[in-house]
């Protein structure tokens, strides 16, 4: 079995029409010869993603799910443009081939890029590569440090600028997110009331601005297959953006599942974030803030946010679900999923007033020695 991550069956339903592809590639200057083989990689939630392999070329080609409407939710040529404006910054972004906007090929936007050769590491870790917790250890640093660099980028004076609207991110976003959960709830899930009105309450000025993506997971990584703990690539850029740091570590530890986090956080793992040798969140954020020097006043803020920004990620997929738009197994049971989180909010909430309240008592003890007697 290799290690390389190859991707599998094309989806039923979810067919590409290589002989257009191919014609297109050619008219557009790419020497292609040969059959193409043609595999799909796992999801389906988002943007769906093939490999097309010629004699002499190996392409990734990303479009938008079929149905889609609302082209600002799947913006093929925005992430294109993203990457192809990145990868002077940021060597690890993928190197873009051509995007097409006339649907007239295979019915929408799509772009075509060079595809990475290496390992993807998904909920589990090939068992080949047989990692010590030393070497876990590495891979986890490792990667903390490609989101620690994306976050240096020296975006000011380039075209990186037009990317978002930078201040006041952390107030968009809970907005945004709040409106996009009404959108989406269905009747068997929270409201999520009581964790929406204390994020709005405790909204923090941003901490800086600069590049984030957005949707920073391990699944999301390339690994070298020669050096399996170094990352070579960085993919799905379709929500990057200008915005707070903070915000994009809060929103990648919602991924995060620890080896003692409950059992229908395990069942829905996508990262081997549960290996001996992975940080804790505790030890992720920790680690963060010491490389960055940023302190925040108030974690858990950001902690709570991705918690809730995942949970509504999680219900728009399922109301597409409980609305028969989709008949996708793997998302029936995502309401729990969603109740799981909920919990997980309000647990955050409550440890950070459980703690503000031992420090006031141990402040006020404090004061209470000092007073004349």
């Amino acid at each position: 079995m290799s290690v390389i991550d190859l991707g599998g069956s094309v989806r039923e339903g979810e067919e590409l029409d290589v002989r257009a592809v191919g014609n297109w590639l050619i008219e557009h200057g790419e020497e292609i010869s040969g059959p193409v083989e043609v595999t799909q990689y796992s999801g389906g939630a988002s943007n769906w993603t093939y490999r097309l392999k010629y004699e002499n070329a190996d392409y990734i080609l990303r479009r938008p799910p079929k149905g889609t409407k609302a082209k600002s939710a799947h913006d093929m040529a925005r992430e294109y443009h993203v990457q192809r404006t990145l990868a002077d910054f940021y060597p690890v972004v993928p190197e873009m081939v051509l995007l097409c906007q006339d649907e007239s090929i295979i019915g929408c936007d799509f772009y075509v890029m060079k595809r990475i050769e290496g390992i993807i590491p998904r909920a589990n870790l090939p068992r080949e590569l047989n990692f010590n917790e030393t070497q876990v250890r590495e891979l986890c640093t490792n990667v903390l440090d490609k989101l620690i660099e994306l976050h240096q980028v020296p975006y000011e004076g380039t075209d990186l600028e037009k990317l978002g609207k930078g201040g006041g991110y952390c107030q968009r976003q809970v907005e945004g997110w709040d409106a996009r959960f009404d959108k989406a709830k269905t009747i068997n899930v929270p409201s999520f009331k009581y964790v929406r009105n204390w994020l709005k309450e405790h909204i923090p000025a941003d901490s800086k601005t600069c590049i984030i993506h957005n949707d920073w997971r391990f699944d999301n990584i390339i690994l070298d297959p020669n050096h399996s703990t170094q990352v070579i690539g960085v993919l799905d850029w379709e929500m990057a953006t200008l915005g707070d740091p903070l915000m994009d570590l809060g929103s990648a530890l919602a991924y995060w599942v620890e080896e003692s986090d409950n059992a229908i956080f395990k069942a829905t793992r996508r990262q081997p974030t549960h290996l001996k040798g992975m940080f804790t969140r505790k030890e992720v954020v920790d680690y963060y803030l010491e490389k960055t020097g940023l302190n925040p006043s108030n974690w858990t803020f950001y902690e709570v946010f991705g918690v809730f920004r995942l949970a509504v990620i999680a219900q728009q997929i399922y109301y597409r679900y409980y609305h028969k738009q989709t008949n996708n197994p793997a998302f029936k049971d995502f309401w729990i999923v969603i109740h799981a989180l909920h919990i997980r909010a309000l647990k955050l909430i409550g440890q950070q007033k459980l703690e503000a309240n031992e420090v006031a008592q141990k402040y006020i003890a404090k004061f209470k020695e000092l007073m004349p007697k």
